[in-house]
Parts: structure tokens; C-alpha cells; sequence
């Protein structure tokens, strides 16, 4: 029960920002782009890719903003490859389903350290 109310607040909370195109859009870098500021290697996200970019979006606002060092940003991307690596291929559901939680609390993580930099998403 505690997953499913993890993933309906970070879907709520997802749905409150706006994400740019996986290509990038005026003043956003794109997914590739983003994973390239810390590894030459880009990791294929599948289905996840745009989640996972929102998420790394919201990220990379707060790391130009002076809210997230760039080391942190690129420990926070390397996380989630690896977690992602490792569960979100899985057959197993109860596997499956760690990827799912665990993506929804660094969804929530990267909204707030946006959103303590970014006054659009302060006053709503």
C-alpha cells in the first residue's frame, strides 16, 4: 500500500511540472545531453525515458540554480542507472516494483531541490 501511495504522490507531483521533449526544447538540454554531463555512456531508459528525464531535468535546474553540486547531480544520475540496471529489467514483479519505488522517491527528490530554486513551482 505505502508503494502505491509513493507512485500516486510523484505522479501527482510530476503532473504539476512541465517536461520538455527527450530532444530538448529552448533552455533545456536534451536526455542525451543531460546523461552526457557526467558519463560519455548514455543508458537507454526504455519505456522509463521520459520519467527518468523529467526527472533528471528537475535535477539539472537545481544544479544550475547552485541547489546541487555537480558531483552530487552526476552521483544522483549513476543511482538511478544502476538501480535501474539492475530492477527494472527484472521479470520478478516484487523486483519490478522496488524500481518503482524507489524511482518515485528520487522523482519527489529531484521535484523539491527544484523547487526550492525555481519560484514557478513555489506559488502554484
Amino acid at each position: 500500500m505505502r508503494g502505491l501511495f509513493m507512485i500516486g504522490a510523484a505522479a501527482l507531483l510530476a503532473g504539476c511540472v512541465s517536461s520538455p521533449s527527450l530532444e530538448g526544447t529552448r533552455g533545456a538540454p536534451s536526455f542525451e545531453a543531460l546523461q552526457q554531463m557526467c558519463s560519455p555512456q548514455t543508458v537507454d531508459y526504455g519505456s522509463d525515458a521520459q520519467s527518468v528525464y523529467t526527472t533528471f531535468f528537475d535535477a539539472y535546474v537545481a544544479n544550475r540554480r547552485g541547489r546541487l553540486s555537480k558531483d552530487d547531480f552526476c552521483a544522483f544520475q549513476a543511482s538511478i542507472a544502476q538501480r535501474h540496471a539492475s530492477e527494472e529489467m527484472s521479470g520478478d514483479p516484487k523486483v519490478r516494483n522496488q524500481w518503482v519505488q524507489f524511482f518515485a522517491e528520487q522523482r519527489a527528490k529531484a521535484i523539491s531541490w527544484r523547487a526550492a530554486v525555481d519560484p514557478t513551482l513555489r506559488n502554484g
